[in-house]
């Protein structure tokens, strides 16, 4: 070394077993370029190198292994940034032998200009010993419970506190195996692991298990074990020493977390009341609880009113009334329960009132009494099933949602010996809650969903009538619940001439908004055919009935609705005339209709398809066919023949067979054929409209050419009366005759010819003047001054309806009569 070496020695205070002395280590100086440049007695004596030798030369010639330059940088960067390193070393010695150290890097420093680092070195460190009292009190009096078995699996030590931990003494436990001395624990995998570690030498840490112990047998507690060999000095494996830590509130509150999520997968998998309290029963046996009863308000079950206890409710009543909605018991039919599923039941413990529901605090009794006085004479029926079932714990909690008091669950233990304790309420908690929000959903859904179907049936069709001319059927089928309910709708139409409109449509979308504007829809197509007008026209004024509806939406109303809310809908209108057994019908964007002839052949005549209604913009197209009598006509919408599973083409089939079987009762035919194509629950509706059709014979129908001639109405008159007299309707023969008398004459002066009268005998009398015009008359109510104009309005008295309807020839002016 350059500068003059000064020798240190010991402090006299330091022994030769001292385990923090340094002052003997092994020094030397090194440049930044890894060149000794200082080099220490120890140093010497440590390698058998004097300092001649390795002053002035690589510091890496003293290494046993090659120098790794990334290692080598990053503990000079470490040390330049004043902070140093230390770690184990390799260093050959200068007679060949390898030499393991402990090496010490300083923080950088300077000399003479230079960066330098100081090294420090040293052969292993010498162990620290201790007295024996020190080294038993610290095993006895640790935390840890800690044991050691032989090869065995035999206890040959154990400190106090496993003695403690497991309930059993020192005395009894040397000598012998955990299996023999705990039988509430998991004996056989604990020794498994023993045998392991035994065998391979590898230890095992932090194995968690749960069970009970001598100390305490009456409650389930969670340990935590780690087991590591002891190894004699020839490296022979002699025995397992273990460690136990007591885990219970980690365990616990890992278990309680499990719980809930589990619950949370298993409770609430329907928006069913009633199955969902079952199923917080059914989740609670035997997890938590031997007997677990769920009782609901009953305005809870109710699909009716919204009636609600609030936190701000006021006085409660003493008792409340409930309903059993759930029931679970670790015996075969529960026969701990009082009250039976759906029973009216009342049950509050002792010595609570109604107030315990608002109030919302569980209650816990950690031993029931049978024999107490309140239970007795309160509830004497409980009280002898508790003393006859040995139910002698409980946890009752209110079941609450969204500040809403929805009822209380009740949880017993019987079979269980272990009491309910204070940490046991918590899990009951929130078992409860996550069901309680579950139950409130379902609640919530069940009765928003009741009103939409409520609203959606009461706007379709109570009872059809197709009079004389047609037999009538219909089938709905609403949608799964889960897609809520539709749009689908139909209706049959009485109009003039013995005539009827069939009609069925389909609303774009689900719920509500889809129920009112089916409603809206329905009520203008009855309006629109009240106007007589043809097919074509209807849907063409429908169609802007739509347009408008769609223009009332707000941007917010459009911004809170779906894209599918309502965009428009699809329509077919058919008029069926018996005399002539034709039958006239358009569509927009609406499925054909089935046709099945008297001899089973099946044909789905296509009239023009116009475009869904709402679109706007173009035209739609009539088409007339011809039926048989007692043809079978079909209306139907598109979920009847359209699935997830099979296109239109396959699903007309299918309703083609099931139509086309003989089957004289219309509305057994009709409901066999939706429940043929659709077994299960569809996420859309359906609607079925069947009609087989009935002529007016020719005994049924009279008619007459009008001459231009006013000097004719008393020839027509005449006529008329006649053949009213002859259908045997005498009573209606005056009214006929002045009904007649002023059509006609009406049509002689202000229509266009030719002119024709027609009588109709069906369900009602008609009388029919048909001419060229396109003129319709109006009804006036004349002055007392004027001397005409009282035609219409004294048809309009005589008549049970009147009107007209245009033809592609002129008009028809008509009046109908009650026939008695």
């Amino acid at each position: 070394m350059d500068a003059p070496r000064q020798r240190c020695d010991p402090p006299a205070s330091a022994g030769p077993h001292e385990p923090f002395d340094a002052s003997s280590d092994a020094a030397a100086v090194v440049d930044t370029a890894g060149v000794v440049l200082g080099w220490s007695r120890a140093a010497e004596a440590l390698l058998g190198r004097p300092a001649a030798e390795v002053v002035g030369r690589p510091a890496a010639r003293l290494l046993d292994t090659p120098v790794n330059p990334l290692r080598a940088a990053s503990v000079a960067e470490r040390c330049r940034s004043g902070m140093g390193w230390s770690g184990v070393a390799a260093l050959r010695h200068r007679d060949g032998h390898r030499l393991d150290v402990d090496l010490r890097v300083s923080a950088s420093f300077g000399i003479g200009g230079g960066e330098c680092f100081l090294l420090s070195a040293r052969e292993g460190r010498e162990r620290w010993t201790m007295d024996r009292s020190v080294l038993d009190g610290f095993l006895v009096r640790s935390p840890v419970g800690m044991a050691v078995v032989d090869r065995d699996l035999r206890f040959v030590w154990l400190n106090d506190t496993l003695e403690r931990i497991g309930g059993v003494p020192r005395d009894q436990r040397l000598g012998r195996r955990l299996s023999e001395l705990l039988p509430g624990l998991e004996a056989e995998p604990l020794e498994g692991m023993m045998r392991k570690v035994l065998e391979t030498g590898a230890p095992v840490t932090d194995y968690e298990y749960g069970g009970w112990s001598w100390a305490d047998p009456y409650r389930r507690r969670a340990w935590s074990t780690s087991f590591f060999p002891l190894v004699d000095t020839d490296g022979t494996v002699t025995g397992v020493c273990y460690m136990v830590l007591d885990v219970t509130e980690r365990w616990t509150a890992r278990q309680l977390l499990s719980l809930v999520n589990e619950a949370g997968t298993r409770v609430g998998t329907t928006l069913d009341v009633m199955r969902t309290a079952q199923e917080l029963a059914d989740f609670a046996v035997p997890r938590f609880a031997d007997f677990v009863v769920v009782d609901l308000l009953e305005h809870v079950l109710s699909t009716e009113g919204h009636g609600t206890w609030l936190t701000d409710a006021g006085p409660a009543p003493a008792r409340a009334v409930m309903r059993r909605a759930g029931l679970r018991s670790v015996r075969e039919g529960c026969p701990e329960a009082v009250g039976r599923l759906g029973d009216r039941v009342d049950f509050l413990p002792p010595p609570h009132d109604a107030r315990l529901l608002i109030d919302g605090e569980p209650v816990l009794l950690p031993v029931l009494d049978p024999a107490d006085e309140l239970w007795v004479t309160q509830q004497p029926e409980r009280a002898e099933r508790l003393r006859a079932f040995g139910l002698h714990s409980l946890i009752c909690v209110p079941m609450r949602a969204r500040n809403t008091v929805l009822g209380l669950t009740t949880f017993m233990r019987s079979v269980n010996p272990v009491s309910f304790q204070p940490d046991d309420v918590l899990p009951a908690r929130e078992l409860v809650a996550r069901a309680a929000l579950c139950v409130d959903n379902a609640r919530r859904y069940t009765r928003e969903h009741s009103a939409a179907v409520t609203l959606q049936r009461s706007l379709l069709p109570q009872a059809l009538k197709g009079g004389t001319a047609l037999e009538v059927a219909s089938s709905y089928l609403p949608a799964d619940p889960r897609g809520g309910v539709g749009g689908d709708w139909f209706d049959v139409i009485p109009l003039s001439g013995a005539r009827v409109g069939l009609v069925v449509g389909d609303v774009v979308g689900h719920g509500i908004t889809a129920a009112a504007t089916m409603g809206r829809l329905r009520t203008a197509v009855q309006t629109l055919a009240d106007m007589e007008l043809p097919p074509d026209e209807l849907l063409a004024h429908l169609d802007d009935l739509v347009l408008r509806l769609s223009e009332e939406m707000t941007d917010d109303e459009a911004a809170r609705q779906s894209s599918a809310a309502f965009l428009g809908a699809t329509c077919l209108y058919a008029v069926y005339d018996p005399v002539g057994r034709t039958c006239t019908m358009a569509r927009a964007g609406h499925p054909p209709p089935v046709v099945v002839a008297p001899d089973g052949r099946v044909s789905f005549p296509e009239p023009p398809a116009g475009p869904p209604l709402g679109l706007g913009g173009m035209a739609f197209e009539a088409a007339t066919i011809e039926l048989a009598e007692n043809s079978l006509l079909g209306l139907y919408t598109d979920g009847l023949v359209e699935g997830g599973d099979r296109d239109m083409e396959h699903g007309m089939a299918r309703l083609a067979e099931a139509l086309s079987r003989p089957e004289p009762d219309l509305r057994k035919l009709c409901t066999s054929a939706v429940r043929r194509l659709l077994p299960d629950p569809q996420p859309d509706d359906v609607a079925l409209l069947l009609a087989r059709t009935h002529g007016l014979g020719a005994d049924h129908v009279a008619s007459w050419d009008v001459p231009a001639d006013p000097a004719a109405v008393a020839e027509l008159r005449a006529l008329a009366t006649r053949q009213v007299a002859d259908w045997g309707l005498d009573e209606l023969v005056m009214t006929t005759e002045l009904i007649v008398s002023e059509l006609v004459t009406n049509a002689i002066r202000y229509a266009e010819p030719p002119v024709r009268l027609r009588l109709l005998r069906d369900s009602r009398l008609t009388c029919e003047v048909s001419d060229a015009s396109s003129t319709a008359p109006r009804l006036r109510h004349a002055r007392s001054t004027d001397e005409g104009g009282r035609g219409l309005f004294l048809v309009a008295q005589l008549a049970h309806r009147w009107g007209a309807r245009y033809t592609a020839t002129g008009k028809v002016i008509w009046a109908e009569q009650e026939i008695p």
